[in-house]
């Protein structure tokens, strides 16, 4: 806890020294970072941070609605003031902002809701591209919802300011025009959260980079905190260490290949050697650590936000015991950083993906459904399950409305209090009856029911021998009943465990259970009821006993590999080999307890 804590101390005074620098470096004698522009929408109900740069010691004023707040330049140049709070206001208000003769004037700016939209391609698919885009672009008059896009930007260290373009980086506001290019689900949320509130302005922020991971997402003092994080950043050393290496053989490597080229040349033969690559820093990189916090979320810190809505986690899948560490940590690490408490924090669920399984098994994308749910027990968290919305060959659903839908339900519960149902069931406990699992539920609203079809499917049941067959289920009141034939005694349950799950468990009120399992089993032991097991420990075998012989000696050929030393090595890797081949998988797995919300599950006693 010690250590969470100074490394978000430490980020705090980072961002602080670095939110503005003195503006000699810049140029101008008055600047506000990019976020602060015409058509900007502020925070309402907050003291909203306003800071710029300006000349070493001038008086600077901010005036918004005939109300002035004033504060000093430092002697870097740097000012900082908070101004408010005001209440929701769609009407077009002023800002001005004087630095001892300098005077700026930011126009229509309305009083409301500021939402930051984040993550990987999946929120930054654009609505033009999204379910019925023609009729979703022609409808988007929307004068009250403002959007602002941030450039990408992938760099070594917190940026001070994001760097406007041609086209992101101000604020727009929400039109068939501006809103094709814009994240549909930052859009479809904001459009369903301006509804919700009567009108409430609503400003979206949308820092989004397609295929990216939550790493990259998060702070460096964050992540050197994490020890889930400790092989991220040594594989990040090793890479900058392969950088500098490739740098300095480059001249040498280009060279070589213009003298190749121009012999050739000379000699009037072809030559189709491509030029050698320039080497790429890793710090550039939108994979490297920390890189995408420092170029597109840094620079946004401390504009004040009510929340933030994520989709993300297609790039993590495969890390997904890694993931349950690196998603809260990232959590905390924004939360920490912007200084506003326990903003709410929503996120997308994994959709369904990829082909549909005949049979139970192993799932990376099921195991990092898991390890989003997890994440539920931080406080003012909200997740929008995605399980019935995605398509098989593609990773990008169209439908991006349901998930905008759903993360703007959580939002009215969350962030605004109100008492709806948000959120589909939630796995809570199980109880062995007989032949049978009954299984118990939150987040039921007003009941269980079957979606489209007549009988639920998606459910598989394993016993002690820990093999899991498709399950007959029924609904039974508040709780599901699971059993098979083929399993006398069960004692787990698994639910769309899969990439692309065929599932239909919903609530009445029409959201989609969340997929889940009750054991903790590693995913290996799939491998048991396959027999691929008792292979891999055979395969094992055989390649230690071929390795072994040829590295034995011909006699009378060498006496270093007939010494002691070398003959008790070669007895040791045979007996480590034997006891890996004969050691059960499960053993290596950590008997914890997975966490959701309020409550510990164990694992099953066997």
């Amino acid at each position: 806890m010690k250590r969470h804590v100074l490394a978000a101390l430490s980020m705090l005074v980072v961002l602080a020294s670095q939110s503005c620098a003195s503006p000699q470096s810049q140029g101008e004698a008055l600047r506000l970072p990019a976020l602060f522009g015409d058509g900007m929408v502020l925070q309402r109900g907050a003291e909203v941070p306003v800071c710029g740069w300006a000349e070493p010691g001038v008086d600077v004023t901010v005036q918004l609605d005939r109300i002035r707040f004033s504060t000093q330049a430092d002697a870097a140049g740097t000012w900082h003031l908070r101004i408010g709070p005001f209440e929701a206001t769609g009407k077009p208000l002023r800002m001005i902002v004087t630095a001892g003769k300098v005077t700026k004037i930011y126009q229509d700016i309305l009083i409301g809701d500021v939402w930051l939209c984040s993550g990987q391609s999946n929120m930054e698919w654009p609505v033009h591209m999204s379910q019925d885009a023609p009729q979703e672009i022609a409808d988007a008059n929307h004068p009250k919802i403002r959007l602002f896009k941030v450039p990408h930007a992938a760099k070594p260290e917190p940026l001070e300011d994001i760097a406007p373009d041609e086209s992101d980086g101000r604020w727009r506001a929400c039109t068939p025009e501006s809103v094709k290019s814009f994240s549909a689900v930052g859009y479809f949320f904001g459009r369903k959260t301006h509804a919700d509130l009567d009108g409430v302005p609503i400003g979206l922020i949308q820092s989004t980079w397609g295929g990216t991971t939550a790493e990259a997402w998060t702070s460096w003092p964050a992540l050197t905190g994490q020890p889930a994080a400790k092989s991220i950043l040594e594989r990040f050393a090793r890479r900058r260490a392969q950088f500098a290496s490739q740098t300095k053989t480059y001249p040498e490597k280009i060279t070589h290949w213009k003298d190749e080229k121009a012999r050739a040349k000379a000699e009037g033969r072809p030559y189709d050697s491509p030029e050698p690559r320039r080497p790429a820093d890793p710090r550039y990189s939108s994979s490297g650590p920390a890189s995408l916090y420092n170029g597109m979320i840094a620079p946004l810190i401390p504009y004040a936000i009510k929340g933030a809505i994520w989709y993300q986690g297609e790039s993590n899948a495969r890390r997904s015991e890694q993931y349950r560490q690196l998603f809260p940590g990232l959590i905390r690490d924004w939360r920490g950083a912007w200084a506003q408490g326990d903003f709410p924090f929503l996120f997308v669920q994994l959709a369904n993906y990829r082909a549909v399984a005949e049979s139970p098994g192993p799932s990376h994308w099921a195991e990092l459904r898991e390890a989003q749910t997890m994440t539920l027990a931080l406080p003012k968290t909200g997740m929008a399950v995605a399980i019935d919305v995605g398509e098989a060959k593609d990773i990008h659903p169209k439908d991006k409305q349901t998930v905008g839908h759903r993360l703007a339900l959580s939002a009215q519960a969350i962030a605004y209090g109100e008492k709806i149902v948000y959120s589909g069931p939630i796995y809570k406990s199980m109880t062995r009856e007989g032949n049978k699992i009954r299984l118990r539920f939150e987040q039921t609203g007003s009941g269980l029911t079957v979606g489209t079809e007549k009988e639920l499917k998606g459910f598989e049941i394993a016993g002690k021998d820990r093999k899991f067959v498709w399950a007959s289920a029924q609904i039974d009141g508040p709780a599901v009943l699971v059993w098979s034939k083929e399993v006398p005694g069960p004692v787990a349950v698994r639910y769309a465990w899969a990439d692309n799950p065929v599932c239909n468990l919903y609530n009445k009120e029409g959201l989609p259970a969340s997929p889940f399992r009750t054991d903790i089993w590693p995913r290996s032991m799939a491998l048991v009821k396959s027999g691929r097991l008792w292979t891999a420990r055979f395969l094992t075998v055989l390649t230690t006993v071929i390795f072994l012989a040829y590295l034995s000696p011909t006699p009378g050929t060498s006496t270093v590999m007939e010494s002691t030393t070398c003959l008790s090595g070669r007895i040791w890797l045979t007996q480590m080999a034997m006891k890996r081949a004969a050691r059960p998988i499960w053993c290596t797995a950590r008997a914890e307890p997975r966490r959701y919300p309020g409550r510990l599950i164990w694992p099953i006693p066997m």
